[in-house]
């Protein structure tokens, strides 16, 4: 009982929340009794078990950020030793990992001990006296759909995992404690059936936005559980050679890794993706659009693209956003993506350290809806060399301004999503088409001439700068959103993906993707192939679309952490994150000298590092634990 207190007055006493409801910090408590007393307290604890989400916006310590290969930060920044950029760098270990999420050391968050108190949640909460069952049901359903969640988040990083079904009694023996890892399909099916279980009691909308937004809706539920079988059904969990060996620990140890391939998985994934994508519809969930209204000024159709492009993310509790995350709400992240627009003192709260390499830059499609390696009308080999814009490239580019081919005649999520020298930085409390602000990066001019607030590449996340946040020669004021976890636009390209593997290529299929590309103001994907693409044809095979799918989410979802988890997931993260890191030279004071490629790093993903190390330690401590494949 004194441990038990002990837990419960830490576990009380220090949490910090950020928002509406968990703006509440509990009082410190001294028994679960009490705690389930009356409905006030009982309150409290859901928002604890609330408050235990990951801080995805955290960009030194959550892994998706520094921790990929989609941002890389200044060398030369001294303060950005932190566990994401750790793991970029290959120094993952297994003494003490970074971003330790089953620990909860290192930048992690302990999930297992928010899943134990999911199950004290669960245990107790028909025993509060003063609450109506309605309202005991929806709480059990938040608290189960959060046990569902924890268990997702650590199977995506570990793979098998032990399943924690309820909490074992004060009285267990050290044997009942010493829990093993159970195969990845039982975790996927337990978790599966959490979600069926919790959406079921979940509401199917939030009436009061003022004080519970972000908490969870059966949208919410279908759409983790749409994401949860689209992993279960992909290449690193679905017949994985590499791992057919794995084996469990214990007197019944058994194989963690399912050692066939079963394309009924992707047939499942694609009917959860479709019901997610109803339940959203029906509870009013569509893909954004800027509504031209709110600018001060007319606006040309370039600009209101590329509004609708960057308020997906940015804009509070817009339609798209299925989910939010209301403990995350980006600030450091902005100010590290943010360039340095004007001279003054004051710039100096711009950390602008992180920059975009040149592989990211390149993903993005030409203005014709192809890559650009293949389309005919594209000069691909001629990509790094220079041109002046003029008065017609004024909405995208600085007219009389020398920059890299590379930037012109691109599809507007570039423009959208990247800042770069020469290009334009709309917003800034400067809506206008008329009065226009441009970076200029090269070594010397503004965005170019700190120590280290600058990007190495050349690029900038503009994507994750919310057009309302505001600097100037005086100030830098940082508009905060809630990040969006899920967004509509992710579901879509999740069920045209599970729809290609399962049936293949079809107007179905195209209809999700083209949806999204729509809002991007490009055509859709069989006629941008065929009127512009070297390989008019490979759109009409499962393997073609295939790749043309996994680049739309590549581009449509970049910078939001959703690269770090699709190329594991995929088995593509060996080729692709062991790309070198390149941008352009910042150390050129003239264009000729400048747009010289310039390599960074090299970094190395080996076939170990698509799962986490768990922590010797516990290894150590707990006999039936096992390590991950290759550590």
């Amino acid at each position: 009982m004194k441990k038990l207190k002990r837990w419960l007055i830490a576990l009380f006493g220090p949490l910090l929340f950020s928002c509406n409801y968990l703006d509440i910090v509990p009082d410190n408590i001294a028994t679960v009794d009490h705690v389930f007393r009356m409905r006030n307290t009982t309150e409290q604890y859901l928002f604890t078990i609330y408050s235990y989400l990951p801080r995805v916006t955290d960009c030194y310590n959550y892994p998706t950020f520094l921790g990929g290969d989609e941002l890389w930060a200044n060398e030369f920044n001294v303060n950005l030793v932190k566990p994401a950029w750790q793991i970029a760098k290959g120094f993952q270990n297994v003494v003490n990992p970074y971003s330790d999420y089953w620990s909860g050391t290192n930048g992690g968050r302990g999930f297992f001990v928010a899943i134990r108190d999911c199950n004290t949640f669960l245990e107790n909460i028909y025993k509060v006296p003063d609450m109506d069952d309605y309202e005991k049901d929806r709480w059990a359903a938040e608290a189960t759909f959060l046990k569902a969640y924890y268990h997702f988040f650590l199977f995506r990083m570990y793979g098998p995992i032990p399943l924690i079904r309820q909490n074992l009694p004060i009285t267990s023996n050290t044997a009942d404690v010493k829990v093993s890892q159970e195969p990845v399909d039982s975790v996927v099916n337990y978790i599966a059936s959490l979600l069926d279980e919790a959406v079921v009691n979940l509401p199917d909308r939030i009436v009061n936005e003022a004080t519970e937004q972000g908490r969870v809706t059966k949208s919410v539920a279908k759409a983790l559980k749409a994401r949860l079988l689209v992993t279960a059904a992909s290449p690193l969990f679905n017949g994985n050679p590499d791992y057919a060996a794995h084996t469990g620990g214990g007197k019944n140890a058994v194989k963690l890794f399912p050692s066939a391939y079963e394309d009924t998985k992707w047939e499942r994934a694609m009917i959860a993706c479709k019901e997610a994508i109803d339940e959203c519809h029906a509870a009013g969930h569509e893909l954004y659009y800027f509504n031209q209204a709110f600018l001060p000024f007319p606006g040309s159709p370039e600009t209101i693209t590329e509004m609708s492009v960057r308020n997906a993310l940015c804009e509070k509790w817009n339609p798209e956003a299925v989910w939010t995350n209301p403990v995350a709400r980006p600030v450091a992240a902005q100010l590290e993506n943010l360039p340095r627009l004007y001279s003054g003192d004051k710039q100096s709260a711009t950390l602008s350290s992180f920059g975009v390499p040149l592989k990211i830059a390149e993903l993005y499609y030409t203005k014709n809806g192809v890559p650009i390696s293949e389309d005919k009308t594209w000069n691909y080999n001629a990509r790094y060399s220079t041109r002046t814009a003029t008065s017609a490239d004024a909405l995208r580019l600085k007219p009389n301004y020398v920059t890299a081919n590379l930037n012109f005649d691109r599809e507007v999520r570039f423009y959208a999503g990247l800042g770069f020298d020469g290009g334009r930085w709309f917003g800034q409390g400067r809506f206008n088409d008329a009065d226009n602000v441009y970076v200029e990066a090269k070594l010397g001019q503004i965005a170019n001439n700190h120590a280290w607030a600058y990007s190495m590449t050349g690029y900038w996340a503009k994507k994750l700068v919310n057009p309302q946040t505001v600097s100037s020669a005086t100030e830098v004021t940082p508009q905060t959103y809630p990040w969006p976890v899920i967004r509509l636009a992710d579901l879509y390209l999740l069920y045209a993906e599970a729809l290609n593997e399962w049936q293949g290529p079809g107007v179905e299929t195209f209809k999700w993707i083209d949806l999204v590309r729509a809002r991007a103001g490009l055509n859709g994907v069989e006629q941008s192939w065929t009127d512009f693409s070297t390989s008019p044809g490979a759109p009409q095979s499962k393997a073609g679309l295939r790749k043309i799918i996994h680049q739309e989410r590549l581009i449509e979802l970049a910078f939001e952490g959703q690269r770090f988890w699709d190329l594991r997931r995929w088995k593509e993260a060996e080729s692709v994150m062991s790309q070198p890191i390149t941008g352009w030279n910042n150390f050129g004071k003239t264009a000729d000298v400048y747009y010289q490629v310039k390599y960074l790093f090299n970094p190395v993903f080996r076939k170990r590092d698509y799962l986490w190390p768990v922590k010797e330690e516990n290894l150590i401590d707990n006999s039936q634990l096992v390590q991950s494949p290759g550590w």
